[in-house]
């Protein structure tokens, strides 16, 4: 798989950090940045690039740069000072050109597979650490970490992260869909047909409305545009949808991929007239209730054997409430055993009648 590398080093120690991203865009710049600055320690009081299209959107004569809102937004939030290198002067930055090459020799080319981005960015972190510890400076004494150490102590403070984030607008689908890179992603049924924002994160998206998070997905990035696009649904963005029209439960695609509990409940109840409903209504229970409440309340009413929505709905309060379900039978305290149980005896109406027909006083 191609990647994109991530080069940032500091000047004074010459400490790097190495991160690999799918591409190479604002948001992956964004959190480039961040890692480096906590992997460091602390945040320079200035930044050396060359002119690349995610931070300067045009070059000017001499030091003149367009840059971009979004670089410049993250460059004040950790308030340093951005500097352009002259164009086609590599010199400027050599530290850095010089770092790309040691790395594809020391890392690069010796490095094991990792089933996912994660697991390398782990491991070049740990490894960059390592080479801090085991290369000399060169200029100063003591290794890259020791001189590190010191410079560290003259870096600014850490904040927050920068909420690194590329928004784009949307128009939701009448299937209740917004495509991105050709995948298309799944958002609440209420949103259908309406403007919306797309908050674009290195690993995940964000839909957003009025000023507030609709939802939530992991990122496809399919870089082969061979590759068929994908829909990714969430089931609980049509649950609107399906309280209108039960029917649509039984082969809506984006009912296909229930927690094994709600699909063992729906292939019983489907089986009975009205099933339909009351599966719809189970399922629309996440919406006021904890999700995993929910799902306990159905394996119980599973390993019951009574799978239907009214002992769901007993057990579901009965979880709620924090009463025990299924627990061992109590003993009953010695003073409160009677001595002497009732026994059902129906011969006493009998004796009522008896005197009934005796002429006794009877209720009328």
């Amino acid at each position: 798989t191609k990647l994109q590398v991530a080069h940032i080093k500091l000047s004074h120690s010459r400490a790097f950090l190495l991160r690999a991203y799918p591409l190479q865009t604002h948001e992956m710049l964004f959190d480039a940045h961040w890692h480096a600055f906590r992997v460091f320690g602390g945040v320079p009081e200035r930044g050396i690039y060359d002119n690349m299209k995610t931070a300067v959107d045009r070059v000017g004569r001499g030091k003149a740069r367009e840059v971009n809102i979004r670089f410049l937004a993250m460059a004040n939030h950790y308030v340093f000072e951005p500097e352009f290198c002259n164009p086609a002067a590599g010199w400027e930055k050599g530290q850095v050109e010089k770092n790309v090459r040691d790395a594809r020799h020391q890392m690069l080319q010796c490095m094991p597979n990792f089933s996912d981005l994660a697991g390398l960015n782990a491991w070049l972190e740990e490894r960059c650490h390592d080479l801090w510890h085991e290369t000399a400076h060169g200029t100063l004494p003591g290794t890259i970490a020791d001189v590190w150490a010191a410079e560290q102590r003259t870096l600014m403070p850490l904040p927050v992260a920068f909420d690194g984030f590329v928004e784009v607008s949307k128009r939701v689908s009448p299937t209740c869909l917004i495509s991105f890179e050709r995948n298309r992603y799944s958002v609440p049924a209420s949103f259908a047909n309406r403007p919306v924002s797309l908050r674009v994160y290195p690993d995940r998206l964000v839909v957003a409305a009025e000023g507030n998070i609709l939802c939530e997905h992991v990122r496809l990035i399919q870089r082969s545009h061979k590759s068929p696009p994908k829909t990714i649904y969430d089931w609980r963005h049509y649950l609107a949808v399906v309280q209108r029209k039960p029917g649509a439960l039984r082969n809506g695609a984006p009912f296909l991929e229930l927690p094994s509990a709600f699909r063992h409940l729906q292939d019983q109840m489907l089986r009975k007239p009205g099933g339909d409903r009351e599966m719809v209504d189970i399922l629309a229970l996440v919406l006021q209730h904890d999700e995993q409440a929910v799902l306990t309340a159905v394996e119980l009413a599973l390993a019951e054997g009574v799978p239907t929505k009214t002992h769901v709905l007993n057990l579901l309060h009965r979880l709620v409430d924090g009463k025990v379900i299924g627990g061992p039978p109590l003993d009953t305290p010695q003073a409160l055993i009677l001595r002497r149980e009732p026994k059902a005896n129906v011969e006493r109406y009998d004796a009522l009648r008896s005197q009934i027909a005796a002429g006794g006083r009877h209720a009328s």
